[in-house]
């Protein structure tokens, strides 16, 4: 018996998931970056983070070595996450940038950031596992998530 890879994809889609911005810096100095649903932590000790990464992402190369920035997204930034995901050759025209230590830009305004360096890539299927070393968190507590789940963005609000 195959798995349709129609219906595996939609099961998937059911799963809530965070949405993050991870950035970097190629080696020519431009700034890369893309949207990232596939992210969790890894350990508290030592701070260490992950995130998945398509293996045919045209900023492969950047965002799998080196320095990263993982932005997690409040509810108000769903446009900012289709544009990160989008084929847009400037996703950074016209942002509010707050660049990291290391001048990696980041989007200012979001729940959470992460500055990062990269420590292991190991293969998964059609993706790669990228393993971060967490430097410096920060995190907005008066922010809310937002959340991608069976094919669109959602706002988290508390029940009760």
């Amino acid at each position: 018996m195959s798995l349709d890879a129609v219906a595996f994809r939609k099961t998937l889609g059911c799963f809530a998931s965070g949405v993050t911005i991870v950035t970097a810096l190629a080696d020519d100095g431009s700034p890369v970056g893309v949207t990232i649903s596939a992210f969790c932590s890894l350990s508290l000790d030592p701070p260490l983070v992950l995130f998945c990464l398509n293996r045919n992402s045209s900023h492969r190369a950047a965002l799998t070595h080196g320095n990263v920035c993982i932005s997690i997204l409040s509810e108000e930034q769903a446009s900012l996450s289709s544009r990160f995901a989008s084929k847009s050759e400037d996703r950074f025209a016209g942002l509010d940038l707050d660049p990291t230590p290391q001048g990696i830009p980041a989007p200012a305004g979001g729940l959470a950031r992460l500055d990062c360096r990269v420590v292991s890539v190991a293969e998964g299927g059609d993706h790669d596992i990228v393993i971060c070393a967490v430097e410096a968190a920060t995190h907005a507590d008066e922010k809310r998530p937002l959340v991608h789940c069976q094919g669109a963005y959602h706002g988290v609000h508390p029940l009760g």
